[in-house]
């Protein structure tokens, strides 16, 4: 059975490598002419998603990458700085958990299955109609079903289900490269004052800054980014001289990403022979949802159900939606309290947020671990099914 999947990012891969693992026929579609290397945040994989990892073999490669960020330094304006320990916050989310630059985690996850799946850079699907896709270049092939895992802007999901409102949160995201020179590479610096956030961490040889901030929705398309670089500087101006600094690289930065942070909030997400998958059906927020962790747990879902169901994708397709429905809706739960727990809008609210952040790094670990709710461990609650009986299932 051949399978097309439009999408090399994070849900993409991790989806080509199971199929191909179950005796799929991949063919993995990329707008970009190479891996993307935008200059993207760091990402989060929680339990799940490092088992899924270890069963691909890649766990070790992760951990090699982690960005090793222990520490956040937390500026407010006025007051003195606050050391935060996050190791004790993160063990009170998950109880097994990775930070990785999201390029490197794409990197590794088609490192993964490259050798299996036929990889197609710099072009896209531009019809589908019943098996026969046509691409943007021009060329037509046949497949037995299509899979978008193309983000949140998906080409796909457009082609599936037209255009589809996205739920705004409320909060812009922006993310870009800036030098490491002056940053210890375990510690983070955040800059937090009432509807904005500004925070830099460095991995290895880089380092990113990212900003968040409160705003009713603008008028910017999302590819406009002298527009997004100009509000950037506006909205951030005066907050403290280390970030006036950041933003002096905007014009020099070789990766730059902004975007209103969005929910898709579709109830179905597979058409005839076409399903979707990661942040192209259900993005809970950007850098707020654990949608990196949601996407390889999908991602590996799909592909099991797939397998466990050959030739009856009808089945398959039902099948995967009831396994992540609820965690689809907590995901979403989840990332709006975030938004507004991570960007506070008052002065209040800021000290809060740092003094919350201390107090739990401080605790003894058992006593953080239960102060921590159910919400707060949405993405570490996910049981991963056994698909291995299907490796090489006849396609």
């Amino acid at each position: 059975m051949k399978v097309l999947i439009s999408g090399a990012s994070i849900a993409g891969p991790v989806a080509a490598y199971w199929l191909a693992r179950h005796g799929f026929e991949v063919t993995v579609v990329e707008r970009a002419p190479t891996l993307r290397k935008t200059g993207g945040h760091a990402v989060d994989l929680f339990r799940p998603a490092l088992e899924i990892s270890e069963r691909m073999g890649v766990s070790e490669a992760i951990e090699a990458r982690r960005t090793g960020i222990t520490t956040m330094i937390a500026h407010r304006r006025g007051k003195r700085p606050v050391t935060v320990g996050l190791g004790k916050i993160y063990r009170a989310t998950s109880s097994r958990h990775v930070e990785v630059m999201r390029d490197d985690l794409s990197e590794i996850y088609y490192e993964a299955a490259k050798d299996d799946v036929e990889y197609l850079f710099g072009d896209s699907i531009g019809t589908i109609d019943d098996r026969t896709v046509t691409f943007e270049s021009g060329d037509s092939r046949e497949f037995d079903l299509v899979i978008g895992a193309d983000g949140l802007h998906s080409n796909t999901r457009r082609l599936l289900f037209g255009e589809v409102e996205e739920h705004f949160t409320g909060a812009y995201l922006a993310v870009f490269t800036v030098s490491p020179d002056a940053m210890e590479p375990t510690t983070s610096y955040a800059h937090l004052d009432p509807g904005r956030v500004a925070i830099a961490y460095r991995s290895g040889r880089e380092a990113r800054a990212g900003f968040f901030f409160h705003s009713a929705p603008l008028e910017i398309h999302h590819r406009d980014t002298e527009s997004q670089k100009r509000l950037l500087r506006e909205r951030f101006a005066g907050l403290h001289p280390q970030v006036d600094g950041w933003l002096d690289e905007l014009e020099a930065t070789p990766g730059f990403y902004f975007d209103a942070i969005t929910q898709l909030r579709l109830d179905t997400w597979s058409k005839g022979r076409v399903a979707l998958v990661g942040d192209a059906g259900y993005c809970p927020g950007p850098a707020i949802g654990g949608s990196t962790s949601l996407a390889v747990y999908s991602a590996y879902v799909l592909a099991g159900e797939l397998a466990r169901t050959p030739g009856d994708h009808e089945r398959a397709f039902a099948a995967y939606a009831g396994e992540i429905r609820e965690l689809v809706r907590r995901s979403r739960a989840f990332a709006m309290g975030a938004a507004k727990a991570l960007v506070p809008g008052s002065r209040f609210g800021v000290a809060a947020l740092v003094g919350g952040a201390r107090l739990v790094s401080v605790l003894p670990p058992a006593l953080s671990r239960a102060l921590a709710t159910r919400n707060l461990r949405v993405h570490d609650a996910m049981p991963v099914k056994d698909y291995a009986g299907n490796d090489r299932a006849p396609a």
